[in-house]
């Protein structure tokens, strides 16, 4: 419940930052296209955005690694609220997917109705072996840029807040004679996390460090120690008008 009572107060606080910074007619400079025609100086960029990264989790238990390319997807919508008449500085926020997997020697097995976890020690036993979730996730950025209306290659740098609701995940683990997979109800449904997005034209460095386990509390590894294993990623992500 804490959770999503600190998720409704930053979105509720969000139009409240772009109304106090909001520009009045007198601070908007004029801006004419080659016609001499009046344009609206207040653009907006980086409406839409694709990142692909690298899952790094932290705070492994002891035996356990990460193996193979955790890799995670992302994709949405934002929107760019402009804060000052130059619009170099803006809030951004958005709506978006993600996709993610996690390669490690921790398995995950159906035991009943629980879940039980196992370290595997043979690598070549098995193919892979995988977490992997699905979420919706909600960006909150607070943006600069030294761009003007007529330049579309620029510096970046974005940095502010992620937040996301896990609506699927899914534990898979593969062998040459078989292959088993299942739901995995064990991830925390909501995660947060630090963002941080900086360049110059189509390439940006992105980077998420989230704030929360990837698992929810009371969720055990093999030795009766909570799996308290966060996530790290890195990657790039491209934005679109």
């Amino acid at each position: 419940m804490k959770h999503w009572m600190l998720f409704l107060l930053v979105l509720s606080l969000a139009p409240l930052q772009g109304q106090e910074n909001e520009m009045t007619a007198a601070e908007v400079p004029e801006v004419r296209d080659s016609l001499g025609q009046i344009l609206d100086p207040r653009y907006r960029e980086d409406q839409f955005y694709l990142g692909i990264n690298f899952n790094l989790l932290l705070n492994f238990p002891e035996g356990v690694t990460q193996n193979g390319l955790s890799y995670g997807l992302q994709g949405g919508f934002i929107r760019d609220f402009p804060l000052n008449a130059d619009c170099t500085f803006a809030l951004g926020v958005g709506i978006g997917y993600g996709f993610n997997s996690y390669y490690s020697n921790l398995r995950a097995l159906e035991s009943g109705d629980d879940i039980e976890y196992e370290i595997l020690t043979d690598a070549d036993s098995y193919r892979r072996n995988k977490l992997e979730t699905h979420v919706i996730e909600v960006p909150l950025e607070f943006r600069w840029r030294n761009s003007t209306r007529e330049t579309f290659k620029f510096w970046r740098i974005y940095g502010g807040v992620k937040f996301g609701y896990i609506v699927g995940s899914r534990s898979k683990y593969v062998t040459n004679e078989f292959s088993d997979s299942f739901n995995n109800p064990d991830t925390e449904n909501f995660t947060y996390g630090l963002t941080l997005n900086v360049g110059y034209n189509t390439f940006n460095l992105h980077l998420y460090y989230g704030l929360n386990t990837l698992f929810e509390d009371g969720v055990n590894g093999p030795d009766g120690q909570q799996l308290e294993m966060s996530v790290l990623r890195l990657g790039l992500i491209f934005y679109i008008l």
